[in-house]
């Protein structure tokens, strides 16, 4: 007898459970997307034990018949796809095949289902994989599928699992952001003892926003909306020779980007709270992570992320989702495309919308590792209602808001600025809607120019005044931002300034630094420095940018040269110019404890006026803080 033997059914599902199935929330995934793929309106998911002892997901999607429900748990059964060539064109969420079946090895589900169609239903049990019972049933147009004791026949698996808690709070981020990327629907999440997340279906993703965390996480994000002409990517069409007569140029179709981005001031040490959905679908992608880091680079600390809720939109072929069992990784055709179209999308909504920090939040806020966009799934003694009201303008009674009916919120769609190649938002997509009047009264930078300077605080802060209310100004960063901005812009045209020494300085400098100085000598010859080495050891410094000199001159070098080599590695030409920049600008800068004239005040707040990114300085600290007039009004009980 060979040593090759074909594996049983059972044991290639259990296999295949492995890779589909690595907690509740991954059968949760899997469920709430196939309900999705059926066209349901309204989604009630249920959790018990944080999905050890039972996950029922009921929807009034199109439903099975009996054959289909049966046929659903075979290997590799599927409604989405008919051919090989379907795998360029993924329009749903799922289309493997392998969810139902490989669920049910390793649980006892119970399927009850019923076409729209059909004058009856069929209920269907299943456990570890064998079928124990099929027979018609009266049932609502829907399904309902009921997963219990899930790994009861794997205890190597169940043991691995988290804590209840822990367990139930994945499933909640995960329905969480569903429900943001399906905001005409409706959802529902219940544990066994408080109903953790009721969203009734509104008109689009800035309701939903609203609705689910409120004002306050609300005002603290920017919209975003753009849209682009894949043409312009210069999409490969196949050589003349492999065209068949009947050929017809395929239409290149648009990337459309929608969604909020958070202002500068709200930072977290992770990138737990950045959320993407392409084509619908929740993503971890890298090349979109490091869109949103070079997006926020010079305007937040490289230590910090943002917080991100981003819709992209595309045609399904220019996506291949089929690169991980979990369908959380995704691979685009042009991906450099894709990176620079999202990069310079939410750098021009930043730039445009120039907020400025509020004192108080200034004060209450730090940069932390908790997720801002996440359900609290903490249970609340004496508590019996959802932790998230629905919002009481919407009727819960209807699966989906006709537009006509509905007054809620009174939101309306985003103004997208306009910039060199890039389209209004048009057409059919993602509506993320933006409540101007809920906005209006946000602190932006744009009314820098109007400031009138009262004085220096310790010789340090300019504090300036105008209609908004006091401003508080450091001197000192709102200085390295000008400078900054001006050593890009000298350094773009070749015109920045040098001034030569009338003896060279001579630095000592590490073996390693050398190598540095090696790498970096002529990106910082075009930023002003004439250096050349002077001995083994030694750099001979001839001429500085104007602004740079004594020990500042030698803290710069040192600063630039002390880059470790892992870093120097993954830097590319554009991270290195702004690292110089702004290490130059930081040392060039006007100094705390350092009195001013008043028409220096003046120059300062004027030139910061002309910067596009007042808000933070190159490391991202903050430049201005308000303390409005309404909080000044506010503690003197005048309101």
């Amino acid at each position: 007898m060979g040593r090759i033997h074909v594996l049983s059914d059972q044991v290639a599902n259990q296999i295949a459970a492995g890779e589909v199935v690595e907690r509740p929330a991954s059968v949760v995934k899997e469920l709430l997307e196939n309900s999705l793929d059926a066209g349901a309106t309204r989604i009630r998911i249920e959790i018990e034990a944080g999905g050890r002892k039972l996950i029922r997901i009921v929807d009034n999607g199109h439903g099975m018949g009996r054959d289909d429900a049966l046929l659903a748990f075979e290997r590799h059964a599927t409604s989405k796809l008919r051919s090989s060539d379907d795998l360029l064109s993924i329009a749903t969420l799922g289309f493997r095949g392998e969810a139902l079946p490989s669920i049910a090895s390793v649980a006892r589900l119970t399927l009850d289902t019923r076409a729209t169609d059909d004058e009856v239903g069929t209920s269907l049990e299943i456990a570890g994989g064998n079928i124990l019972r099929v027979e018609d049933a009266g049932l609502p147009p829907g399904t309902t599928i009921a997963v219990r004791d899930l790994f009861f026949n794997t205890p190597a698996r169940r043991k691995f699992l988290r804590s209840e808690s822990t367990e139930l709070g994945h499933v909640a981020a995960l329905v969480t952001h569903y429900a943001l990327a399906h905001p005409q629907k409706h959802f529902e999440l219940h544990s066994s003892t408080q109903a953790l997340l009721i969203a009734p279906a509104v008109l689009n993703a800035g309701e939903r926003l609203f609705q689910i965390f409120g004002r306050e996480t609300f005002e603290s994000l920017i919209p975003v909306a753009a849209e682009l002409d894949f043409a312009h990517a210069g999409i490969p069409e196949p050589p003349p020779w492999k065209r068949p007569a009947d050929y017809e140029k395929p239409e290149a179709g648009f990337i459309r980007l929608s969604g909020f981005v958070s202002k500068p001031e709200l930072q977290k040490l992770n990138r737990n709270s950045i959320y993407v959905f392409v084509n619908g679908r929740l993503i971890r992608d890298r090349l979109i992570l490091h869109a949103f880091t070079e997006a926020y680079r010079n305007i937040i600390p490289p230590t910090s992320f943002p917080v991100v809720l981003l819709f992209l939109e595309m045609p399904p072929q220019e996506v291949d989702v089929n690169v991980h069992p979990a369908k959380t990784e995704v691979r685009f055709r042009q991906s450099s495309f894709i990176h620079d179209f999202v990069r310079d999308s939410v750098r021009t909504a930043l730039m445009n919308a120039r907020p400025a920090a509020s004192f108080f939040t200034a004060l209450t806020t730090s940069a932390n590792a908790s997720s801002s966009l996440m359900v609290d799934i903490s249970p609340l003694p004496g508590i019996d209602q959802p932790l998230y009201q629905p919002n009481p303008l919407v009727a819960e009674s209807e699966p989906l808001i006709d537009p006509a009916d509905t007054t809620t919120f009174d939101l309306s769609a985003p103004i997208v600025p306009e910039s060199p190649g890039r389209l209004t938002f048009e057409g059919p997509g993602q509506s993320i809607a933006y409540d101007e009047a809920t906005h209006e009264d946000q602190p932006t930078l744009n009314s820098l120019a109007t400031l009138k300077p009262l004085g220096q605080l310790r010789d340090s802060f300019i504090l300036a005044t105008n209609e908004e209310g006091l401003w508080i100004v450091d001197q000192h960063v709102a200085h390295e931002r000008v400078l900054f901005e001006k050593i890009l812009r000298d350094r773009k045209v070749e015109a920045v300034q040098r001034q030569r020494l009338l003896m060279p300085v001579l630095i000592e400098l590490l073996p390693a630094q050398m190598v540095t100085f090696a790498a970096i000598a002529e990106e910082l010859e075009r930023n002003g420095f004439e250096a050349e080495p002077f001995g083994p050891r030694t750099l001979a410094v001839k001429a500085t940018p104007v602004g740079l000199e004594g020990r500042e001159l030698e803290f710069v070098l040192d600063e630039l040269l002390g880059a470790t080599e892992k870093s120097a590695q993954v830097e590319n030409e554009e991270t290195r110019r702004t690292r110089i920049a702004a290490s130059i600008a930081c040392h060039a800068a006007i100094k705390v404890n350092m009195p001013l004239e008043p028409a220096k005040i003046d120059w300062l707040l004027a030139e910061l006026g002309k910067t596009e990114h007042p808000t933070s300085c190159p490391h991202g600290r903050p430049i201005a803080l308000r303390y409005s007039l309404k909080d000044i009004q506010r503690a003197f009980q005048r309101i």
